[in-house]
């Protein structure tokens, strides 16, 4: 069982192996597909309030004796803060439990992240969601008028989407870690989070110009400055 656990395992993180711009386009889709039913999708104030949004398309979710989720995805914040959608950094998110089940799905996972204290933690090299950055499963509909107290004091409120279903989704106890390899591999060499993200030092690759255009269309501006960073101008894309 032991060695069959480890199979799943490796095949499973080969399955969600990045793949380039079709993994950055799979994000444009779900973003799109998402925000294109506005009475199911992420409330536009909401929207316009994040300064930082992440999405994981296809994260799989398994159970086979321990049961577990893991996915790769990509975070895009605005510049400074409260500027243009600026350039991706490539993360991994997982998590695990324990149970007796056999089975496993793949669910798109989004979340937005509400404040520049979020953003900071999440450029650490691991973070723990729900337990060093507050997360809340989000409200959903055009408006977030009802949503709950919690929820509109979380740093991250996160979302999820499996079989057409988009639902809030709490994501404590999820692990969120740095993907330096791909970030690697999309900018040709080592940058990390915060110069991508905090900085705003990192040009925006060609491959992500649909991502930002797709954020730019649903969240045109808002955010928060990013205050005791000196941020550079946005770099000639």
């Amino acid at each position: 069982m032991k060695r069959f656990t480890l199979v799943f395992l490796l095949l499973t993180f080969c399955a969600t192996a990045f793949a380039g711009e079709s993994q950055l386009q799979k994000a444009t889709n779900v973003l799109n597909e998402i925000m294109g039913t506005p009475d199911k999708g992420i409330p536009d104030e909401l929207l316009e309030r994040a300064v930082c949004v992440g999405i994981v398309p296809s994260q799989l979710t398994f159970a086979l004796g321990i049961g577990g989720t893991y996915g790769r995805g990509m975070l895009v914040c605005r510049r400074g803060g409260n500027g243009a959608w600026g350039a991706p950094s490539m993360f991994t998110l997982g998590g695990g439990s324990f149970g007796f089940q056999i089975g496993g799905k793949a669910t798109d996972v989004v979340f937005v992240v509400m404040n520049p204290d979020g953003a900071r933690k999440l450029v650490q090299d691991s973070v723990k969601l729900g337990a060093e950055a507050s997360a809340a499963a989000g409200p959903v509909g055009r408006s977030a008028t009802g949503a709950t107290d919690g929820q509109l004091h979380a740093e991250i409120l996160s979302y999820s989407r499996s079989q057409g279903l988009f639902a809030g989704l709490s994501l404590d106890g999820s692990v969120l870690k740095q993907d330096a390899d791909n970030n690697r591999k999309l900018y040709g060499r080592d940058v990390s989070a915060k110069e991508i993200l905090i900085d705003g030092t990192v040009r925006t690759p060609r491959a992500a110009r649909g991502l930002d255009l797709t954020l730019a269309k649903y969240s045109p501006k808002g955010g928060q400055p990013f205050s005791g960073y000196a941020v550079a101008a946005a770099p000639a894309r």
